[in-house]
């Protein structure tokens, strides 16, 4: 037989609930928290990739280096792209908070438009630079490079089909609570898709044209 003794009451702050009648924390809670470990994990495993990337920028192998590689007009528009599919992406947020579904799918179609167009002058980056002779296996620099760029670039293929699943169940169900906290999470992924490719555009591409 269990010794506990029940929380006296006269000891429990206001309005605070004794131990033994605390049920499990809220869904919306649980499901947040563990969204946000798995952010931080893939932060982490970005990081690791942006270390490789600044040890193995200078190892050339007697090849083109950034400075005579990178295209930033082209990554202009790839910035804008993105940024633009995030505001996009906050505006789909409003809509669902006003339980305004018409404008929420407009707003998401043109988060995954923008989406896709960034993800189309990637591949086209990439595209021109192999035809060039600078592919991945032309020197250690190009394969961190690669590798970089190209996780995020995954990361932005696999968004657009969570958004169009998103759109999908909306479509289908409406702004149930459960596809609020699905569409909260995918927020958080989409925006930080954008803090990454900050990241990107200052350690790769403007701080190896300025080199």
């Amino acid at each position: 037989m269990s010794n506990a003794t029940p929380a006296d009451p006269h000891q429990l702050g206001h309005g605070e609930i004794p131990s033994d009648q605390r049920g499990p924390a809220p869904k919306r809670i649980v499901v947040g928290y563990g969204f946000w470990i798995f952010l931080l994990s893939d932060f982490i495993m970005f990081s690791a990739f942006f270390a490789a990337y600044a040890v193995l920028v200078g190892e050339t192998a007697g090849g083109p280096r950034g400075v005579e590689l990178f295209d930033l007009t082209l990554v202009g528009w790839e910035t804008a792209l993105l940024l633009l599919s995030s505001f996009a992406c906050g505006l789909a947020g409003l809509a669902m908070i006003a339980d305004r579904r018409g404008l929420f799918q407009i707003a998401m179609a043109a988060t995954g438009a923008l989406g896709a167009a960034f993800l189309c002058l990637e591949l086209y980056e990439f595209t021109h630079l192999i035809d060039e002779g600078a592919g991945p296996s032309r020197s250690a620099f190009l394969s961190a490079f690669f590798a970089l760029v190209g996780c995020h670039g995954v990361h932005v293929f696999l968004g657009l089909l969570w958004l169009t699943t998103m759109m999908a169940q909306v479509q289908a169900k409406g702004f149930r609570e459960d596809i609020r906290r699905r569409i909260a999470c995918f927020s958080l992924f989409w925006h930080a898709l954008d803090i990454i490719w900050v990241a990107l555009l200052t350690v790769v591409y403007l701080l190896g044209t300025a080199a």
